[in-house]
């Protein structure tokens, strides 16, 4: 249960967090928020806060819980995802973003719309509303709850309620601004309290051999989860497939995730310039590297210090019990830094989306934040940021009641959540690299793919349940990829459907190359060494 001192650490860190936000969102006198400052935090992001608001946006509850769960259950391998991550955003920054940021995109609807035609807009702005809330939103006030119940010892349901609500208020006035220029602060309580979980734990374990003295001992004891590459014999091939991290399907997930994903993407679309983006990718890569040791590892630590867990999704919160008053107070308050970072950002995309891809584009309202110029009125700006914030509401009243129900009876949750999704990136992943690369491709191609990625995978899981859902993505990948140039190549572009131009300079700076080959040449010798 957590002490005086521990509940004074929380309050301290949820008031000045909060007042933080509203500070760093502060408008100049005579100035009222527009849809440039709400939605872009007026396309001014300096790098530091691009790649910190980067990592607080991806890890939460589904990743400090969930993955710590998957560390628990199956071991090092799930941490694949992290450092696959750390190449893939090295893959964004040289080669996604030029053509963004030279377009001016704000929203990847907007970008299908200029590339392909307004349908295919319309339809993936209502499927990533439809998955940032009933999946997303829901699995991070979920896997929150989960951790606060465990470690505070109230209730579930008003666990979830607080932390929703904290995290709406957080960024309710003042939108992206608030949320990215205050996550350096919320990713640094983050890595801080990780470090002190997986020290105090392995310290536990060595006992006088200290924290190496533990990792050695838990290595020894527990080898069987510190390989990165499972073999077919392993009971976790399914959920992690052999070579398929490397070569296969998690580059799939990794590309949609990191590179087409709103909530992800929005940080670098809101910077000052290219350069500037780029320098906050590369450094959100080197976040990605050490996110293993705070979010994976205290789960592995639990094998030998809690091996009867009923759910591996109680490893973590198990582990934060172990630490002793006022640390367990800061790591708490990390804990929830966590959760309220990424739920703001995704209530903030949601709010995004809704208004500018759907309500703005059927009201036909111009914004600010669609081209960057003095577009629209005072009054419709702030009728812009009013639905905005109203959606918000909206999104987190529907994700706090339908939270439980579709996730109440998951033992992990993280794997649920990339099962999940891994039905619908395929088919977004195909419809954005051709949209970036190919210039034939067309709206009846993309459409085409959207759809025959859903149906096949749902006809591969039926059909062919033992396939794991990471090769199963990759070979709906490949289909759906044949299936949209066919497609493409049978039928007619509408004219003037393509107004994207790809005619942009690839080069990066001395500083990213250099920072890139660090990151590679670490990931090389991270998986030659855990092989």
């Amino acid at each position: 249960m957590l002490s005086t001192l521990d509940l004074s650490v929380i309050a301290v860190y949820a008031v000045a967090i909060f007042a933080l936000a509203q500070w760093v969102a502060r408008e100049k006198a005579g100035h009222s928020k527009d849809s440039n400052d709400y939605f872009l935090a007026s396309k001014s992001l300096p790098w530091w806060a691009i790649g910190a608001s980067l990592i607080a946006a991806n890890i939460s509850a589904e990743q400090i819980v969930g993955m710590s769960g998957s560390g628990y259950a199956i071991g090092l391998a799930i941490a694949s995802y992290e450092w696959m991550a750390a190449a893939t955003l090295l893959i964004v920054g040289k080669w996604f973003l030029p053509i963004f940021l030279h377009n001016r995109i704000y929203t990847m609807p907007q970008f299908l719309e200029q590339r392909y035609g307004p349908t295919i807009r319309t339809l993936m702005a209502v499927f990533w509303l439809a998955l940032y809330v009933f999946v997303n939103l829901t699995s991070i006030i979920w896997l929150g709850s989960i951790a606060v119940t465990k470690i505070a010892g109230i209730d579930q349901t008003m666990a979830l309620y607080m932390l929703a609500g904290f995290a709406l208020f957080y960024q309710l006035y003042g939108g992206l601004k608030a949320v990215a220029l205050t996550d350096i602060v919320q990713v640094s309580l983050l890595v801080l309290g990780g470090l002190l979980v997986s020290g105090l734990t392995l310290s536990k374990i060595g006992g006088d051999a200290g924290i190496v003295g533990g990792f050695h001992a838990l290595v020894a004891q527990a080898p069987g989860h510190f390989h990165m590459i499972l073999t077919s014999d392993n009971p976790f091939y399914k959920d992690l497939p052999g070579l398929s991290v490397l070569i296969g399907g998690m580059w799939i997930a990794n590309l949609s995730y990191w590179g087409f994903n709103q909530y992800i993407i929005q940080r670098a679309l809101a910077a000052k310039n290219l350069r500037e983006a780029q320098k906050g990718v590369v450094f959100a890569a080197f976040l990605k590297l050490v996110m293993p040791l705070i979010i994976v590892l205290p789960g592995i630590a639990a094998v030998l210090l809690a091996p009867d867990l009923a759910k591996p999704d109680e490893a973590y919160p198990t582990m934060m019990r172990l630490l002793p008053p006022g640390i367990l107070g800061l790591v708490f308050a990390a804990l929830i830094a966590a959760v309220v970072a990424s739920t703001a950002s995704k209530i903030n995309s949601i709010a995004t989306i809704f208004t500018l891809d759907l309500y703005a584009k059927f009201r036909h309202i111009d914004s600010r934040a669609e081209d960057g110029a003095q577009a629209g009125d005072a009054g419709r700006e702030r009728r812009l940021v009013l639905v905005g914030r109203t959606v918000s509401v909206a999104a987190v009243l529907i994700a706090c009641l339908t939270a439980r129900p579709l996730l109440g009876q998951s033992d992990q949750a993280f794997q649920f959540i990339q099962e999940f999704t891994g039905f619908f990136t395929p088919g977004i992943t195909v419809i954005f690299l051709l949209g970036l690369f190919w210039k034939r491709a067309n709206e009846a191609g993309a459409i085409a793919a959207a759809a025959g990625s859903v149906v096949l995978s749902y006809a591969l899981k039926l059909g062919w349940a033992q396939l794991p859902f990471m090769d199963r993505m990759g070979v709906v990948f490949l289909v759906t990829l044949v299936l949209a140039v066919v497609i493409s190549l049978l039928t007619n572009a509408r004219a003037g459907a393509n107004r994207i131009d790809t005619a942009v300079d690839y080069r990066t700076s001395r500083g990213f190359n250099v920072a890139a080959l660090a990151v590679l040449g670490v990931l090389a010798a991270l998986y030659a060494t855990w092989w």
